[in-house]
């Protein structure tokens, strides 16, 4: 079963990547295709560092600010202001999409859910947005819309943050260009460790492979429209995002894994050694420039492996853990309430 995972979730393939040549982008902290990107990491690390420590005794695998972020480049100062770690004022909700698969294993993974009952506490919530576990983008921001759609209308700035993790991202850039009545409806959306422009893994992989998951113990997911795997080639990622520009109205922000590669679990190093054969700068699945969406804010870089960000193996499973996600450990809850509480000063500061 794990191995099923493996493939399925990281969209492996057996055959050697080729790795790009005069194609490969520039060792620059933003490449040229992610141009307009506005560098915010000073002030997300000021945040993230105080909930850090005003929560080490409250929340499950604290780490030291400088072990939960990753320096890459020259990250610029912050700003020196204080962090507000009272109540929301605004009480934005985040609705996450998960990545491929995540229905197949999710009463296996018995997520805790202790990310939304730390963001309750301060006024903020939090949720995961249902969608097809191996259908296509296309598929998958109809769900979406449906979803937000079905949410009551309410009066004055809208609160609803959309998280995409992993091939969540896609399927929620798909939606907010495909039908522009969401907009309004939105507060923000979030790249998390988001397959924005695909990942190379997906390229020699085949649906078969993820539609093994629809075997995993307690799995109720179907195989949906079968276009998961297509969906995250680089080729299509990028030929959509040429021809679909994004909303303007609509403020993007872009939270990316690059972690050492120390702090990659070992059932990942093999995706991690593939992918490095194209770039090093990569979290096991998706290369780090490839996280990011154009014209976003880029809000931090983690250190942490695409499946530490968000999937809570270590916590429930300790001898799978032990054995093979040996790097599954990260204060996701910390990392939420941070996320959120950067998200409502931004967005404050931006309508201002």
């Amino acid at each position: 079963m794990a191995i099923a995972a493996s493939l399925a979730l990281g969209a492996c393939t057996s055959q050697p990547l080729t790795p790009y040549s005069t194609d490969t982008p520039p060792l620059i902290l933003v490449p040229a295709d992610t141009a307009g990107v506005t560098d915010k990491r000073g002030r997300f690390r000021e945040i993230y560092c105080a909930v850090l420590q005003a929560r080490q005794r409250e929340v499950p695998d604290y780490r030291p600010c400088d072990d939960a972020l990753t320096r890459v480049g020259t990250e610029p100062p912050g700003s020196g202001k204080p962090v507000d770690l009272g109540p929301s004022k605004r009480r934005l909700v985040a609705a996450a999409v998960a990545g491929i698969g995540y229905e197949c294993f999710e009463r296996w993974l018995q997520p805790p859910g202790t990310v939304v009952q730390h963001v309750r506490q301060f006024g903020y919530d939090a949720m995961w947005m249902r969608v097809d576990a191996l259908s296509s983008t296309s598929n998958n921001a109809r769900q979406i819309r449906d979803a937000i759609m079905a949410m009551p209308a309410e009066p004055g700035a809208p609160r609803l943050v959309l998280i995409g993790y992993s091939k969540g991202a896609p399927d929620i850039l798909d939606a907010v260009v495909a039908y522009p009545e969401l907009r309004a409806r939105i507060a923000a959306v979030v790249s998390a460790a988001g397959a924005v422009g695909g990942s190379a893994l997906a390229n020699d992989a085949e649906q078969y492979q993820a539609d093994l998951l629809r075997h995993f113990p307690g799995s109720t997911c179907a195989s949906g429209d079968g276009g998961a795997v297509a969906s995250l080639r680089p080729g299509v990622r990028k030929a959509w995002l040429a021809k679909n520009p994004l909303p303007r109205e609509v403020r993007f922000y872009s939270l990316v894994t690059y972690p050492d590669p120390q702090r990659i679990s070992s059932i990942l190093t093999g995706s991690y050694r593939k992918l490095s054969a194209i770039d090093g700068r990569n979290d096991s699945q998706v290369i780090f420039y490839d996280q990011i969406v154009a014209g976003s804010t880029l809000v931090g870089y983690l250190n942490a492996d695409h499946w530490a960000m968000a999937v809570p193996i270590a916590r429930v499973h300790t001898t799978i853990s032990s054995l093979f996600v040996t790097q599954n450990a990260y204060p996701r809850e910390a990392l939420m309430e941070a996320l959120l509480r950067f998200l409502e000063e931004d967005l404050a500061g931006q309508a201002q």
